[in-house]
């Protein structure tokens, strides 16, 4: 009996421990929020530094005329999903391989494909700028797609999940006259699909955030992504930053991650928890 009053004092410090956690984590954004529902001609150094005189959405309209959101947020869907579709069967064939299959050098190559996780994607971009140059391919959406189209996070994450699949479970299916491509769809892809899900997650929102590349290999504003739509923001002032647009333009961007998240949210911690099988 004097154990469960300690084991309700303990779960309830543990809540308001994450609570706590959350809110302090949820600062920047509820920070950005408020900001961008301030008046623009009220700056920040004066008066109350998170609440103006009134909640506005003129920032938000500012930011809209700045750029072509549209036309921006179509070429962020393409050069996310684009990426990730290839991506999704890239590292999937290639983790069946490294999982499963025998062949010369597998250790070497799998070696080869870990040692990328250890190389700055900043030192590829000179190599892969004077490959898309060569190719012809500078201002295109296969310029921003060809670099991604390959993930050794993905294979390696993919191999992993594929590794704890019973070995009997391949037999019985070859026994039932399946070849490799059916072992793979009807074997080792659905107990994997947690897996799956969170590198498609890890994908997009990695593609999403992605500046530096898109802004050195594309020009047409049909070509580049929400995020470089977001820099123009930064330059639409010659007094100095304007706070309230910057936020309104960063949270125009984040929005569509934000709801992907709040949809997605239990997919997400799912196929963490449950990767591969017990």
């Amino acid at each position: 009996m004097r154990i469960k009053p300690f084991k309700r004092v303990r779960n309830a410090l543990s809540t308001l421990l994450l609570v706590g956690a959350a809110i302090f984590w949820l600062i920047p954004l509820i920070w950005s929020v408020l900001i961008a529902v301030r008046p623009e001609n009220e700056p920040i150094v004066t008066g109350n530094i998170f609440v103006g005189s009134r909640l506005t959405l003129e920032n938000f309209q500012n930011v809209v005329r700045v750029t072509n959101w549209g036309e921006h947020f179509y070429a962020t869907l393409r050069f996310v999903f684009g990426v990730l579709v290839v991506q999704v069967v890239t590292i999937t064939l290639a983790a069946y391989a490294f999982a499963r299959m025998r062949f010369w050098g597998k250790r070497l190559f799998f070696g080869l494909i870990l040692i990328q996780l250890m190389i700055p994607a900043a030192v590829l971009i000179v190599p892969n700028f004077a490959t898309i140059s060569a190719l012809g391919l500078y201002d295109t959406m296969w310029a921003l797609m060809l670099p991604y189209m390959g993930s050794a996070f993905g294979t390696f994450l993919m191999r992993q999940a594929f590794k704890q699949v019973p070995l009997e479970l391949e037999d019985a299916a070859r026994i039932d006259g399946c070849g490799w491509f059916g072992v793979l769809w009807n074997v080792y892809l659905p107990p994997s699909l947690p897996s799956l899900v969170a590198f498609s997650l890890v994908s997009i929102t990695t593609r999403w955030n992605e500046f530096l590349w898109p802004m050195i290999v594309t020009q047409s504003s049909e070509n580049r992504p929400l995020t470089i739509g977001l820099s123009r923001v930064l330059r639409t002032s010659e007094v100095g930053a304007l706070y309230g647009q910057i936020t309104a333009g960063v949270l125009i961007v984040i929005f569509p991650l934000m709801l992907l998240f709040m949809l997605f949210q239990r997919q997400f911690i799912n196929s963490f928890v449950r990767s591969g099988l017990k």
